[in-house]
């Protein structure tokens, strides 16, 4: 019968988890559509829509390109990710897209594994994602201290920025080593073969991407920069071939139905299996357990910074728009979209700040926003594509030299490094080199770690034991009775620190109260360290008297068997009973 009731508890369990996850998903959406969902809301929201995709169009373009794949697997991506995650997530905001944080990561895993590789690490980490917002670990991304994100998200805008300098000057590279030093190296070896004329395409894009927004507000600049730099480059290729700039349609090309189309194809994303695609070098793809272990270390780097750049997204949008996000409901969503993104031919996906931002400035009140984006990218796939063919590459280089560089913070960096404490300019610097140095699998992996040594060392800071010669006011200490007052958390990190300060304990002490009102929480190396110094003190002959215990703390000390044993140990409600008791043991010994 006990195993019929433990049987039954636990599928009461798995029940109650799979209610939790539908009751999660779609939280936004059917938030928005309790308080009232109107025309004038849908209005809104398909303006917005039209904007967002606007600027979208391009960088989804420019960041699959960037990481080493077709220009229209980023689209792919902003259209299957735009809708599946805004549908389902807990953001009303948020626009889900490629993003140029990921481009560090995913660029090495193309260059080894191929695209067959880039797809299936992102199903990975989708993965990973859902098992972090079914874990509801969705509100332990806010603990991820500052330093750490801004150390690694300049990284990324370095490599980024350094990374686009072939296509803006139209370098010739013997090779692509995978280091950015090597990478440089590599750079500086091929400038003989620079180009003047995508040098010159990518310095007046520059010069629009910064020029038009003083002047025009209400076009997105990449718009007008790029159409612009598409034109002449246009004009100038047919009347001065050896102007001959690189475009998308001279750089990519697929095959539909035995003929060569150069540039875009004009079809929406068609399922394919990802497995069954490309290796890296154009070998072929083998989908096997080595393959899974040695994708598993990017995986949880994209599945990390995806959480990480998505939440920051929603909790920003929040703020501007005052609206509450589900940080679980928006990692479980994040996940599907990983997971969906790569069966129609889509890279790895997560919230995008800017374009959240420009939905808010637009006009965007709920989800359908961010479904009218990813339909307007549709549409222009599809009607558009032999148009973006002519898309000059070295104007798609200004554009993430623009997003680099907003996305860096550079004054802010260089401000943290004036004004932080040293310890997190160390954890800034650390994170900052690793990502530019080696790769942002090991930066964020060590990015983490560091948060948790960090956050470890601040609480071990914060727990303190204080004599009673050291505590404020005139305490009047009965002879033979000390009194300590341990404030502050119990933890691994903190406990055997506080317990080397009872070692200050005098053999004229008959009583020693450890007053533990302030102790909050004590896991299970607290009630060892504090149960070893309860073994020190009864074996000198001292009664330890433990005053004013939290509820958790003395329900664990309990089951540990550390109960009151007379004469030895004893628990009081408060101090000031503790200090009676105290006195009146004295007094039994002193008879």
């Amino acid at each position: 019968m006990r195993y019929v009731d433990d049987l039954t508890g636990a599928l009461k369990q798995q029940l109650a988890l799979a209610l939790g996850i539908k009751d999660q998903l779609g939280f936004a959406l059917r938030q928005k559509l309790r308080e009232g969902y109107t025309i004038k809301d849908f209005r809104a929201d398909a303006m917005a829509g039209l904007v967002v995709g606007i600027v979208a169009l391009p960088l989804s373009m420019a960041l699959a390109k960037a990481t080493g794949v077709a220009p229209q697997h980023g689209l792919y991506t902003a259209i299957i990710a735009g809708i599946v995650c805004a549908l389902l997530g807990g953001s009303r905001l948020q626009i889900t897209g490629p993003t140029a944080a990921f481009v560090v990561i995913l660029e090495p895993i193309v260059r080894q594994h191929g695209l067959g590789g880039l797809l299936v690490a992102g199903m990975m980490a989708g993965v990973i994602l859902i098992m972090m917002g079914v874990a509801r670990l969705g509100r332990l991304m806010q603990f991820i201290p500052h330093p750490v994100t801004t150390g690694f998200t300049a990284g990324i805008a370095l490599v980024i920025g350094l990374r686009q300098l072939p296509d803006a000057f139209g370098l010739e590279l013997a090779s692509k080593p995978e280091g950015l030093l090597g990478f440089l190296e590599a750079v500086w070896d091929a400038r003989g073969t620079a180009h003047w004329a995508d040098g010159a395409v990518c310095v007046a894009t520059l010069g629009l991407l910064i020029g038009v927004p003083r002047i025009i507000k209400k076009i997105p600049a990449p718009l007008i920069a790029l159409s612009v730099a598409g034109v002449v480059v246009v004009i100038a290729n047919h009347f001065w071939p050896s102007f001959d700039a690189a475009t998308i349609g001279s750089k990519f090309s697929v095959v539909i139905d035995g003929e060569t189309v150069r540039g875009i194809p004009p079809l929406p994303p068609l399922p394919v299996v990802p497995w069954h695609l490309d290796g890296g070098e154009g070998g072929a793809f083998t989908l096997d357990y080595a393959l899974i272990r040695a994708l598993l270390p990017s995986a949880f780097a994209i599945a990390m910074l995806g959480a990480i750049e998505s939440l920051m997204s929603a909790t920003i949008a929040d703020g501007m728009a005052g609206t509450r996000h589900d940080p679980n409901s928006e990692l479980i969503a994040l996940g599907v979209g990983n997971i969906l993104c790569p069966f129609f031919g889509g890279i790895a996906c997560t919230g995008a700040l800017a374009r959240t931002a420009t939905n808010f400035r637009a006009g965007g009140r709920s989800p359908i926003a961010s479904v009218v984006h990813s339909l307007f990218i549709l549409i222009s796939t599809i009607a558009l594509a032999p148009l973006m063919a002519h898309l000059p590459l070295a104007a798609m280089a200004a554009l993430l030299f623009i997003v680099a560089k907003n996305m860096s913070e550079a004054r802010h960096f260089v401000r943290l490094t004036k004004i932080a404490p040293r310890s997190d300019v160390m954890v800034l610097m650390t994170c900052f080199g690793l990502t530019v140095v080696f790769d942002m699998v090991l930066a964020v992996s060590v990015g983490v770690m560091l948060a948790a040594l960090l956050f470890m060392r601040r609480m071990a800071i914060i727990t303190k034991v204080t004599l009673d010669s050291d505590m404020p006011g005139d305490i009047g200490m009965p002879p033979g009775v000390r009194l300590y007052e341990i404030a502050g958390p119990l933890f691994f990190g903190a406990a055997n620190v506080a317990m080397e300060t009872l070692e200050t304990v005098g053999n004229d002490a008959k009583v020693v109260v450890l007053a533990m009102a302030k102790v909050d929480v004590m896991d299970a190396t607290g009630m060892v360290a504090l149960e070893s110094m309860l073994d020190r003190l009864q074996r000198t002959g001292k009664k330890v008297i433990l005053a004013g215990m939290r509820p958790e703390p003395y329900d664990l000390l309990h089951r540990a068997g550390i109960n009151r044993i007379p004469g030895k140990l004893a628990f009081a409600p408060d101090v000031d009973t503790a200090l009676s008791m105290a006195i009146v043991h004295t007094a039994r010994l002193s008879a």
